[in-house]
């Protein structure tokens, strides 16, 4: 018998992989989760049926969220990671000597402790000396702080269930206040093709707008993430992603990508016209 996952990405549209067997199956307090292991993308975890990370496209979501930022502000040593439980955002800032201090926060515990087990691919840098683990509401942790952070990564589910306050004008302005005068705010961005996640993007695109003065959106290709054109947002009180990359700093790093490097990093500002309409729209 084959046994096959099966996402809905709009009532028309469903995207599905063969599977070898589920791993886990459990609901936190918050969200299903379930573990699977495929022929094709290797284990892969799910939130209330929806796709979060794969053992064989992780790399690019996790590069693209961490690197590009990292890129133009290199002097970085203070982050806050708001969700990101499976781990890879954490691992990836761990890769740089100069970061003194990571905080992340993530409302469901069972997430990390499901991921430490399944998918130490991604976790395995969540027990790094400069790695503190925060288990609450981002929304709640944030609105506390002010001048702290270099740069705030918001690693969230979409937004609804425990995701949907982090799509908010409110914490967005919360942010701004939590960020030092060179601060950068990084979010996952929703994809702009079907919908739904569109207008996800375009209202959380004006909400940013609206406290930063620098507001960018970049792109990457994910496979298992609906249609897999994925965005990315990039705000700042005043460091702009592509005059303030410092190419040859960051090269000089030796860190090794399987995804990012910096020709991509200029070239993934460069977005297709209907996405460049949709944000421009927006900011009217």
């Amino acid at each position: 018998m084959e046994l096959w996952y099966t996402e809905e990405h709009t009532e028309n549209v469903r995207f599905s992989i063969k599977i070898k067997k589920q791993l886990y199956s459990a609901n936190s307090p918050y969200q299903k989760i379930d573990v699977f292991d495929s022929e094709e993308f290797g284990r892969f975890f799910t939130l209330d049926g929806l796709m979060m990370v794969t053992e064989k496209d992780e790399f690019i979501y996790h590069d693209m969220i961490v690197h590009v930022p990292m890129a133009a502000k290199p002097d970085t040593k203070k982050v806050l990671v708001i969700g990101g439980g499976d781990g890879g955002t954490v691992r990836e800032l761990t890769r740089y000597s100069s970061i003194e201090e990571i905080h992340m926060v993530e409302i469901d515990k069972m997430v990390v402790d499901v991921c430490r087990e399944f998918l130490p691919q991604t976790a395995l840098k969540l027990d790094d000396p400069r790695v503190s683990l925060y288990f609450e509401d981002g929304l709640k942790f944030v609105r506390s702080r002010q001048n702290e952070y270099d740069l705030i990564i918001v690693d969230s589910t979409d937004p609804f269930g425990p995701g949907e306050g982090l799509f908010t004008k409110e914490f967005y302005g919360n942010c701004f206040k939590a960020l030092s005068e060179e601060g950068i705010l990084v979010n996952q961005h929703e994809s702009p093709y079907y919908q739904s996640y569109a207008n996800a993007m375009k209202r959380a695109h004006k909400r940013i707008k609206e406290y930063f003065p620098n507001c960018r959106v970049y792109q990457a290709h994910i496979p298992t993430y609906p249609s897999g054109h994925w965005l990315f947002g990039f705000a700042s009180k005043k460091v702009d992603p592509i005059l303030d990359l410092d190419a040859e700093k960051w090269n000089s790093l030796g860190i090794e990508t399987k995804y990012y490097n910096t020709e991509l990093h200029k070239g993934s500002f460069a977005l297709p016209n209907y996405v460049k309409e949709m944000i421009e729209y927006e900011n009217k």
